[in-house]
């Protein structure tokens, strides 16, 4: 057995980053870099409204795989309308109007655009970008956790980092949206995490499935990551279940992942899987979390959004990243005994963020809306 570092690996070095095993401090939802070329960081925010509207907003220090350009701000504010209108709006902020502290959540983009915690317990998300105006407050009812220390290294040396800590994995959200002139006050469930790290995400990694939601009782977080092909496409399975806001569940060794009714998206040309499931077994109880993909929010190209020229560059050196984001069915069940115990459903959203070129031949090459048919319960 060879006693090499891992190329592509989870971390659990607490003493490495400072960090407490079972505990998650305010700092740490702060700054976690300092902005130079070759960092990246955001903070996220999503949420499910009561009037069938969803929304996600996100503060970025700079756009997504761009860790090697200065502190280069963008703020994205998304909404999907309750009868299936979107509103995708992407600025860029000058970079003197961009400051984060560093030992609490306090993010600010120009004037009105705040991303603001106390005690991973409140958050407060003000944002306005093209017609739409959000302003939210967010109140955690799950604590905020982190996959061991949510530092995931590459290479042999371990230095290239990838970090997330998902700070509220549920939580209450209050408050409006503004568009078109008309304001919305509404209620809702949302979420917040926090991604930072020192290498452009093409770089390190080939693909990854992230999902969250709740469903009944329970809550979860899932994501299957997969490695560039320099290490040897590495595969880093995250997993969170909580019931009624305990966690129950969170080692990645318990889990499998699983895709069907795979097929190639028309305009990325990526394989997309219908349905993807975690399948969670902690002695005689089994837990399976299935997404069920039943429409298509977002297909770009990641060099969509880029000028002329550099769109033109990413071709050459044959980049052609895609990000699809999609709606439909989360699905939860609780095994026990090898029976069904429990079993609920919610509408969910999840994502499929791909860099690398589409490895082999999707097992069913049809048009989307082709796919295993799940009924709903």
């Amino acid at each position: 057995m060879s006693d090499q570092p891992e190329l592509a690996a989870l971390s659990d070095d607490y003493a490495r980053f400072g960090l407490e095993r079972d505990v998650v401090r305010e700092w740490e939802d702060g700054a976690r870099t300092d902005n130079r070329a070759g960092s990246y960081e955001w903070w996220y925010f999503d949420a499910h409204l009561d009037d069938g509207a969803k929304v996600v907003v996100v503060f970025m220090n700079k756009d997504l795989g761009a860790a090697g350009r200065p502190l280069s701000p963008q703020l994205r504010v998304n909404l999907e309308l309750p009868d299936g209108t979107m509103s995708n709006n992407t600025i860029s902020i000058p970079a003197a109007e961009w400051s984060a502290a560093s030992g609490r959540t306090d993010v600010r983009m120009g004037p009105g655009n705040r991303f603001q915690g106390e005690n991973l317990r409140e958050y407060r998300i003000q944002a306005t970008a093209g017609g739409l105006r959000v302003d939210f407050t967010l109140t955690s009812e799950v604590p905020a956790w982190r996959p061991a220390t949510g530092h995931m290294l590459f290479g042999p040396e371990r230095d290239l980092e990838f970090n997330w800590l998902p700070s509220v994995p549920q939580g209450a959200v209050r408050g409006s949206y503004t568009i078109g002139g008309q304001r919305h006050e509404t209620t809702g469930v949302g979420y917040h995490d926090h991604n930072w790290g020192n290498v452009g995400l093409p770089k390190i990694l080939n693909d990854w499935y992230w999902g969250r939601g709740h469903a009944g009782p329970y809550t979860v977080i899932a994501s299957f990551i997969t490695g560039a092909e320099r290490y040897g496409f590495a595969e880093i399975p995250i997993f969170m279940l909580a019931r009624d806001g305990r966690i129950i569940g969170d080692d990645p060794a318990k889990m499998t992942f699983e895709r069907d009714g795979v097929y190639t998206d028309a305009k990325t040309g990526k394989p997309v899987a219908s349905i993807v499931r975690y399948t969670y077994v902690d002695d005689d109880d089994t837990y399976v979390v299935t997404f069920d993909r039943e429409r298509d929010l977002v297909r770009n190209p990641l060099t969509k959004d880029l000028p002329w020229l550099k769109r033109t560059a990413a071709r050459l050196i044959r980049f052609d990243g895609a990000y699809l984001r999609f709606a439909g069915l989360l699905t939860i069940e609780h095994h026990k005994g090898g029976h069904v115990v429990e079993e609920f459903a919610e509408d969910a959203i999840w994502e499929l963020m791909y860099f690398g070129r589409a490895r082999g031949t999707a097992g069913d090459p049809s048009l989307p809306g082709r796919r295993v048919v799940r009924k709903r319960p």
